[in-house]
């Protein structure tokens, strides 16, 4: 089935939504202000050596020092030689590039690594060594080794280099293994170039934006085309896809429509969606959604459905609908781990055989890997799915106050994002004098502390003043904009 992406990009996040015959199939969002250091590529400068400590700190550009031990000071592999002490490695002023696998902490800077890899879409490519790792979720000696002399013959002869497939890559064919080979190599030549030429500290490389992992990771074949709402964007991605993937990069076009493009296509509305317990079926029915620490719970229920023939029939339309539903629901929200769906309770075996296979079926077509059980002797059927980020939830949300922390309410930044939007939209379709935001105390000091660099963009964009009223008696979702 053929599908269209829909890329929203403003200074603070970018959100992503794969769209299959005008119904929202998935989303993904990534906030600036969250991403973090770690698989980031720097050319430091050593600042000092502790021989006592094994040690070094060094200079990558950021507020604080790094940290390198000698542990992670790769060396060539040969067991006849033990490690060198950092001393004799290392000296004051001393240009490296260094990797960071732990991001800083409270009063710690980073810590680092000269053991490079640089991550793709199923491979890992480790540029200092020759060998060929396999993920240890890869199960089975047989699939493991087939593995492994598929990526020894697709790497071009003479390149030393390794690799580590990861899970996706079990699946992959031959041309998207190849392809991702490509890229990492072409990145790792660009990275070294760069070491020659940059002064230290430098970014060198940094893991990829959310708009660059569309092209890498989510387009495919099936996709049609890709919009993109930011010209500075777009262009950016054409020349990441010019160079790094050709395939898909007459793919992207440039939205330049007068309406916002998440509205457009009944986007906003669906992530507003996603953030009920309660999601509809068309048929009259329902699923109800609880999300814990532990595991996430489905319930289907008839609701409204009385059916046309009997009851029987009614119960079993109903929890195939709810199938179809249940799979698009955990791609949309992103649920991983372990998921129990209790189905209303069937007594024909063809019947729960039926809606265990369009249930199967539904999950085959998720990106994240899903293991499903039979019906247990209670009714339940387990799902497992792979975990690859936090849920939409966790993102946009946080436990709500007001009643003690039982439920949710939207974040504060997920409310200062939504004001800006709804002022965005509201400018290209009238002309007031100011725009004044009227919203609880948390959100406006948000708004003038966090935010502000934000506000102050937008206020440039539109061309108009806005101004802020802090209100006691709003709910804490609860804000209004008055046009002046």
């Amino acid at each position: 089935m053929s599908e269209d992406i829909f890329i929203n990009i403003t200074p603070q996040e970018t959100r992503v939504a794969i769209v299959q015959q005008g119904i929202v199939q998935e989303l993904h969002i990534e906030r600036t202000i969250s991403r973090g250091l770690v698989g980031n590529i720097y050319l430091g400068k050593v600042l000092r050596i502790l021989p006592g400590m094994q040690s070094a700190f060094i200079d990558i550009g950021l507020e604080r020092a790094a940290f390198l031990h000698v542990a992670d000071i790769w060396q060539a592999p040969d067991s006849r030689v033990p490690p060198a002490a950092i001393e004799r490695t290392l000296f004051d002023g001393k240009v490296i590039m260094v990797q960071v696998i732990k991001d800083p902490l409270g009063t710690k800077g980073a810590r680092l690594t000269t053991h490079m890899s640089v991550a793709g879409r199923s491979l890992v490519l480790l540029p200092h060594d020759t060998h060929i790792g396999i993920s240890q979720k890869i199960i089975g000696e047989e699939n493991r080794e087939c593995l492994r002399q598929r990526l020894q013959s697709l790497l071009p002869k003479g390149v030393e280099v390794g690799l580590i497939a990861r899970t996706l890559a079990e699946d992959a064919s031959d041309v998207e293994l190849l392809n991702d080979i490509i890229y990492l190599r072409k990145t790792w030549d660009t990275l070294q170039h760069l070491s020659r030429t940059l002064p230290a500290p430098n970014l060198l490389h940094q893991d990829l934006s959310l708009a660059q992992r569309v092209l890498r990771d989510l387009a495919s074949e099936k996709t049609q085309s890709i919009y993109i709402d930011s010209r500075e964007n777009f262009l950016k991605l054409q020349t990441f896809g010019h160079t790094y993937m050709p395939v898909v990069t007459n793919k992207l076009t440039h939205y330049i429509g007068e309406h916002p493009i998440f509205d457009l296509h009944n986007i906003e509305t669906e992530i507003e969606r996603i953030l009920h317990r309660r999601v509809d079926l068309k048929s009259g029915g329902y699923l109800i959604i609880d999300q814990t620490e532990a595991l996430t719970t489905v319930d289907v229920n008839t609701g409204g459905f009385v059916g046309t023939r009997n009851f029987d029939d009614t119960i079993f339309k109903t929890n195939l609908e709810a199938a179809h539903m249940i799979a698009r629901q955990l791609r949309l929200r992103n649920l991983g781990g372990i998921i129990i769906v209790d189905f209303i309770d069937m007594k024909n075996d063809e019947h729960r055989d039926t809606v265990l296979t369009e249930l199967r079926r539904a999950l085959a077509n998720d990106r994240n890997r899903c293991t499903t059980s039979d019906f247990s002797p209670l009714g339940l059927v387990e799902i497992t799915r792979k975990r690859t980020r936090e849920s939409l939830s966790h993102i946009l949300c946080e436990p709500c106050p007001a009643c003690n922390k039982r439920g949710e309410v939207k974040t504060t930044r997920t409310l200062c994002y939504s004001i800006m939007r709804e002022i965005t939209r509201e400018a290209r379709q009238f002309n007031p004098k100011e725009f004044r935001i009227l919203a609880t105390p948390a959100v406006i000091d948000a708004l003038l502390d966090e935010e502000n660099q934000h506000l102050t963009m937008l206020g440039d964009f539109i061309g108009k003043p806005i101004s802020l009223q802090a209100e006691q008696q709003f709910s804490p979702e609860q804000y209004d904009i008055i046009l002046m």
